[in-house]
């Protein structure tokens, strides 16, 4: 194939990858290479089959039964299960938004300091808003496909810090442990950033969109895609290489701060954009590598940001709207889809306001991955009993290691939330 019809051929699952580095995840990411360094690079490899095997499973539903993910655990299940689920969601992803908005500004801030955040803040949401409301969803896509080319702003990033190359090979490989309550609380950390519930909903959704623009189903819900095996095995791919990518980005991130955080003892990082900063002094490989590093790194936050906070608050939008049989689709005008884009809007605006009324981003951060750690884990357990059930997906049901995997990253998740809360009573 290719390279420009591979590139074409990637979507929903190099989009999904993608927004899951968002800013707040880049605070998580660049907090944990600021406070053990090169030591917890590990955590990137070793995450990568636990993601693949649960968004392919999301991305199997969605493409094999036309339906959003909460459309079919609530046939599955009952309205009564999924709505508390997705009530939780739907808090999560709000503040999530309003910590990468705030980010976002910051960064923008950092660049042109001319220009208090706060307006920024505000320009930002009014232009996310509209473009989903007004970009016809081919372009939109495009645009969104377009804006992980950000994301390689941190390979630059950890390039210009550099480091002791052997050592970063043999702690990407070789797992390390450290028995204390803040290294656990960072594995949870990553792990709860990395298996988001709101990239469920997402990935499920998108493969419903592309059977629609295709013309293979009327709408969501509409009838049951005739896929063939060559679209699984292009779905699959697609997710291989987005997480692929995605997580390529986290090792890339927590070698920039291991390589210029960690080793000068700056270990507490809040913000991404408070990374950034700190990154600036540090960073001496060759005149001006400062300011140029800090300037990426920010650059980076934007475009992730601009490309996360859309998937988050339309992750909300599709899963409340399969729970009420709302028309819903970013393919549809506004006017053909007015609950599903208000859900959008008032998601995107709540999170704008929360930067507003006093709240610590970083608390309303800690609250949220304890949000979506709760929700991810009965999610998955869901995901894991609607991926066996033949009268939902027929023959295409999980394979053996799907279910090895998957049910390992269940259990794992499972302890990571008990732990995270034996850490919270202490």
């Amino acid at each position: 194939m290719p390279f420009k019809s591979f590139l074409k051929s990637l979507g929903p699952g190099l989009i999904t990858g993608a927004s899951d580095d968002d800013p707040s995840g880049i605070a998580t990411f660049s907090q944990a290479g600021a406070q053990f360094g090169y030591n917890i690079l590990w955590l990137a490899p070793f995450q990568y089959p636990l993601m693949v095997v649960i968004q392919e499973m999301c991305a199997r539903i969605g493409l094999l039964t036309g339906n959003g993910l909460s459309a079919i655990i609530k046939k599955k299940y009952s309205k009564r299960i999924v709505m508390p689920l997705i009530f939780l969601l739907f808090i999560a992803n709000t503040i999530n938004s309003g910590a990468d908005i705030n980010a976002m500004a910051a960064s923008i801030n950092l660049l042109v300091p001319q220009i208090p955040s706060h307006i920024f803040s505000i320009l930002l949401t009014v232009f996310i808003i509209s473009a989903n409301i007004l970009i016809p969803y081919k372009k939109y896509v495009k645009i969104l496909k377009y804006l992980t080319i950000s994301l390689f702003s941190y390979i630059v990033t950890s390039i210009i810090v550099g480091g002791n190359w052997n050592q970063i090979l043999f702690s990407s490989l070789i797992p390390h442990f450290e028995y204390s309550s803040d290294f656990a609380m960072m594995f949870v950390a990553i792990l709860g950033t990395s298996i988001s519930p709101y990239l469920f909903f997402w990935q499920a959704s998108e493969e419903v969109e592309e059977q629609v623009l295709k013309k293979k189903i009327k709408d969501f819900g509409k009838g049951k895609p005739q896929i063939t095996k060559r679209e699984i095995k292009s779905m699959r791919l697609d997710i291989l290489v987005g997480l692929g990518f995605s997580l390529f980005i986290v090792w890339s991130i927590i070698i920039t701060a291991a390589g210029t955080l960690f080793i000068n003892g700056i270990t507490n990082i809040q913000s991404a954009d408070q990374a950034a900063k700190a990154i600036e002094p540090l960073v001496k490989s060759f005149p001006n590598a400062g300011d140029i590093a800090k300037a990426i790194f920010a650059v980076g936050i934007i475009g992730t940001g601009l490309l996360s906070i859309p998937v988050l608050a339309g992750s909300s939008a599709y899963a409340i709207s399969d729970i009420f049989g709302w028309k819903q689709g970013l393919s549809k005008k506004f006017g053909q889809a007015k609950a599903f884009y208000l859900i959008i809007t008032i998601s995107a605006i709540i999170g704008l306001s929360i930067n507003f009324v006093g709240i610590n981003p970083i608390k309303a951060l800690i609250y949220t991955a304890v949000i979506n750690g709760v929700v991810s884990v009965p999610i998955i357990f869901i995901i894991m009993k609607i991926a066996n059930d033949k009268k939902i997906l027929g023959d295409n049901i999980n394979n053996n290691i799907s279910n090895v995997i998957g049910w390992f990253t269940f259990i794992l998740m499972t302890i990571s939330v008990f732990v995270m809360f034996v850490s919270w009573l202490r």
